[in-house]
């Protein structure tokens, strides 16, 4: 656990949010996992292949219940909270510590929509848990579909790493959507006229939009500037 510079995790005010892992590790699913800067944290300090087993940390379960002072906690960093390895009690036990722990605002991301939907009536939700999925192109445009037909109070898009075109994205119930470049070693360009196109089509819906990064080797030289500002669009119930 630890302050996170990950742009889109913090409070209205700026402060920078948190990140709370009671799993770690996780499995590549489709091809914007290629890069995975998780895979590259863990193996630079555990070695070759360690990102690769999923571990429970059942004794961080209490954590946000200890920090008094509200934050945005994004849940999960390090891993999928809905990977396969991860047991539906388990994961039963992390929304009941969000709920319980009202006074934050969590953010969770997964890529494993199909699963999210599988254990949607059995998770209980709550206002401050927002629920994300991750869409990298066209051929897992089908996760939205999948989240938007769960309970989650906040539903949000990481469109990140971008790799290609979406260009009727399907908004509905969507309350919140972030663009982003891949990043570090190996990562694919992201053309300026697909991020302008989804900037658009969230104008149009009316929907918050939120410009993370160009991405690239050298991230920060790239910078997140879209068309000469920054996009930092968030929903209007952040804490």
């Amino acid at each position: 656990m630890g302050k996170t510079k990950i742009e889109w995790t913090r409070g209205a005010d700026g402060e920078p949010g948190y990140t709370w892992n009671p799993v770690t590790g996780c499995t590549k699913v489709s091809e914007g996992c290629r890069h995975c800067y998780a895979e590259r944290l863990t193996e630079r300090f555990h070695g070759p292949g360690s990102f690769d087993r999923v571990m429970l940390h059942p004794e961080r379960l209490d954590w946000p219940q200890r920090w008094k002072k509200p934050r945005v906690i994004f849940v999960n960093s390090m891993s999928d909270l809905f990977h396969k390895d991860v047991p539906q009690e388990f994961i039963q036990q992390i929304f009941n510590v969000m709920r319980r722990a009202s006074h934050h605002q969590f953010q969770i991301l997964t890529k494993r929509a199909e699963r999210l939907l599988e254990l949607n009536t059995l998770l209980p939700w709550a206002e401050n848990i927002w629920m994300g999925v991750s869409v990298e192109n066209e051929e897992h445009t089908f996760r939205i579909d999948h989240l938007r037909k769960t309970k989650a109070k906040i539903k949000f898009l990481s469109l990140e790493p971008l790799l290609g075109p979406l260009r009727r994205l399907n908004l509905k119930e969507i309350d919140w959507v972030i663009v982003g470049g891949e990043s570090g070693p190996g990562s694919r360009p992201m053309a300026q006229s697909w991020v302008v196109d989804i900037r658009d089509q969230c104008r149009k819906a009316n929907i918050p939009f939120f410009f993370k990064q160009w991405g690239g080797f050298h991230k920060k030289k790239n910078g997140r500037e879209l068309e000469g500002r920054t996009w930092d669009d968030m929903p209007l119930l952040i804490r």
